[in-house]
Order: structure tokens, then sequence, then C-alpha cells
């Protein structure tokens, strides 16, 4: 049996409480179905019910035609697969402008712990320039469905 000195580190000292994820969702065979005012209002209104029923901080985001990108943290007490998995559902909800009966959603999601304030800038730089990249906008500002629902600090 081996005797350590002192107790080894555990993983809620390494990582914050309350950690930023980086958080990449796309629809199913990247369908255009999400840069819409209606799908837009969803996703701020959902983001704030999030922020005031359950302390979820959704930061900056970019939703665009086949995918959103968004910076969050959660509390403790919440797994992040079952936020994004509540958010997919109500963003589902939102009528649709196709007929189509395939789902809306990608299974699954892409995410990224952030550790510094130069990962968020890094990331968030590369999200806001997306919809230029994409050729929808010449300059990111021009992009409508994007901005911050609470501001998030990293240390």
């Amino acid at each position: 049996m081996t005797k350590f000195s002192r107790a080894p580190r555990r993983l809620d000292i390494i990582f914050p409480r309350n950690p930023v994820y980086f958080v990449t969702c796309c629809t199913y065979r990247r369908r255009p179905h999400l840069a819409n005012d209606l799908v837009h209002e969803s996703f701020v209104q959902f983001s704030n019910r999030a922020q005031n029923d359950f302390g979820v901080a959704v930061g900056r985001y970019v939703i665009l035609p086949d995918h959103l990108h968004l910076f969050v943290a959660l509390p403790h007490n919440l797994k992040l697969g079952d936020w994004i998995g509540t958010l997919k559902r109500v963003l589902s909800r939102v009528p649709r402008t196709t007929a189509s009966s395939d789902p809306i959603w990608q299974r699954g999601f892409f995410d990224h712990l952030l550790r510094s304030r130069e990962s968020y800038a890094e990331k968030w730089h590369y999200v806001r320039e997306n919809p230029v990249r994409a050729g929808l906008v010449s300059q990111a500002n021009d992009w409508p469905y994007r901005g911050e629902i609470v501001p998030i600090y990293l240390d």
C-alpha cells in the first residue's frame, strides 16, 4: 500500500468549481436551420432563464446557419450534456422553414474546457470571425445572430 505524505490533489481543486466551456452544436447534415430571428430570440430567452433559474452563465455566442458556438459556465450540480440537450430540445421547437422530417440537430456536441483568459480570447476571435469566413457578412460586427448574455471572466 502506498502512503502519501499529503493527500493527492483532487480534480475539483485543479479545475474550477464552475468551469467555462467552449461548445459547438451542429445541425443534422449541416442543414441551415439556425440563423434566423426566431431561433436567436429563443436562444436568448432560454439563456436568460437558465441564468435566472439555475445559475447558468452563457457568455458570448454566435449562431450560424448550420451550427452554434457558445461559451457557458455551469454550477457544479448541472452536467454540460444535460444542459446542452435541453437547449437543443428548446431550439428544436422553433418553427422550421422547411417541411423536412429530419431531426434538427446532429447527435452530440463538441466542447473544450477553457483554462485561461488567453484561451477565451483566442476562441472568441475564431468564433466572431466565423460569419466572415463563411462569406455571410464582410465584417464580424454586421452579423445579427451573435451577442453576449452575461460577461464571463477567467482568472
